[in-house]
């Protein structure tokens, strides 16, 4: 189990505000974990910046700090039903906060969208006193708010992701999250629950589904920065890594480090694996604290 403080006791209407503080505590956990964790092939960690010249380990942790309060807030505004819109506009205002504290650099912005989607919605269900277990974070985003998502008119300018759907015709985060997140739940946490389940300690279980979600998403950051090519090598390299047994070989770590090092002399980051990973901690975290 990867450790969280989230309560088990079920909320009624009074308690409500302390159990969003914890969900925001829970999505801030997640994405320090995340950008702790090393080695990750091309992507910022305390190891060093990974394929990016213009962030470091602390550009993150000004993102996070600024970003502290926004899980709880958007996790509140779930709790209280509140509709798309509204989650609308607490994610555009924490991004400004993001930009602002990095002086412009998009750290975050997927977790923002993602996380902040998720937390809404463990708000609304923990309101009222329903399971996160299986699917039902997602299956909860879909239905509420799903429809909403497609349908809204993205905002400019348009992000990378949002260009690299456009031109290759992949799936996108809006479309990730309007369907209820099918990777995180059909990819991501299996592949982390097995990871642990198989011995993995948390740090080998976060880089296993690391390389489970690089083996198989179709990464629109890694299709900006390298094309279909880029992408092709990422996977390919990944599948291998995992089809030799992952982090259960004793080499492993060797391993995952020759991957970071090529990918840094590709230029390549898979920020959208990355994303997904600490909504995999997150939701983790939050199962393991809820019935």
């Amino acid at each position: 189990m990867i450790r969280s403080n989230a309560a088990s006791t079920p909320v009624s209407s009074h308690n409500a505000c302390p159990l969003a503080a914890m969900v925001g505590r829970t999505a801030v956990r997640a994405l320090y974990a995340e950008l702790a964790l090393h080695p990750k092939p091309g992507l910022v960690s305390p190891l060093d910046s990974g394929s990016h010249d213009d962030m470091d380990m602390g550009t993150f942790l000004r993102s996070l700090f600024a970003l502290r309060g926004y899980f709880r807030s958007i996790a509140a505004a779930g709790a209280e039903g509140a509709g798309f819109a509204t989650l609308r506009d607490l994610g555009i205002a924490a991004e400004r906060r993001m930009l602002t504290a990095t002086g412009g650099i998009n750290t975050h912005r997927g977790a923002v969208f993602g996380i902040g989607f998720l937390a809404a919605a463990a708000g609304w269900r923990m309101r009222r006193r329903r399971t996160l277990r299986g699917a039902a974070l997602g299956g909860t985003v879909a239905d509420l708010w799903g429809a909403d998502i497609l349908g809204a008119t993205p905002q400019a300018p348009v992000s990378h992701g949002g260009l690299a759907v456009q031109r290759y015709g992949v799936r996108g985060a809006r479309q990730e999250a309007a369907e209820g997140f099918p990777t995180l739940f059909t990819l991501a946490l299996p592949a982390l629950d097995r990871a642990l389940a198989d011995g993995a300690d948390p740090e080998r279980a976060l880089v296993q589904t690391l390389f489970s979600l690089m083996a198989d998403l179709e990464d629109t950051n890694l299709l900006h920065r390298g094309g279909p090519a880029g992408l092709a090598f990422v996977q390919g390299e990944a599948r291998r890594f995992l089809d030799r047994g992952g982090v259960f070989r004793a080499d492993w770590r060797a391993e995952a480090l020759a991957l970071h090092r090529a990918c840094v002399a590709r230029r390549l980051s898979p920020g959208g694996s990355a994303d997904m990973l600490a909504a995999a901690h997150f939701v983790h975290a939050l199962r393991e604290g809820w019935a």
